[in-house]
């Protein structure tokens, strides 16, 4: 990697501004064009060096309170299809395969996001009924202790 690359990465890891143009201002910082940053980000996530670009969203401070950890045993062979349909869904924001062991036998895990526990319960009712997945349980997050993202290069 280019130090100006370890420079985008930096910047992207900040918060973007509020702004029609966000990229221009990064661009400004780092003394390019936009069209540059543009296309240094693009290569970049071509080769695998960037993931995504995402918004991380303060979920309880929009009211959504209530977070379950939801953990499904699914058969190997409907894990894919399951999981596909779990993800799909607009309150789950994580959908993951786990490897199972003996005493544990969970391999699909959702985080499913709601105003209340009663909402949360109800979506998981649904997944249940949608998925006619019957071995599964809910843990509630009771505290929130990290809401940040790994940083490089700082």
């Amino acid at each position: 990697m280019t130090e100006l690359e370890r420079k985008i990465i930096r910047e992207l890891q900040k918060e973007l501004a509020i702004t029609a143009t966000p990229y221009a201002r990064i661009a400004a910082q780092l003394a390019i064009s936009e069209s540059d940053l543009l296309a240094r980000i693009k290569n970049m996530q071509e080769s695998g060096v960037i993931r995504k670009i995402g918004a991380v969203l303060r979920h309880r401070l929009v009211g959504y309170s209530a977070n379950a950890l939801c953990v499904w045993q699914v058969p190997e062979d409907r894990v894919v299809t399951t999981g596909e349909m779990f993800a799909a869904l607009p309150v789950v924001t994580h959908c993951y395969e786990r490897v199972t062991h003996a005493a544990w036998p969970y391999n699909l895990y959702t985080m499913v996001h709601a105003t209340t526990r009663d909402e949360c319960q109800h979506h998981i009712a649904s997944m249940h009924r949608m998925s006619r997945i019957d071995d599964y349980q809910i843990f509630y997050s009771t505290q929130e202790l990290k809401k940040i993202s790994m940083r490089y290069f700082e």
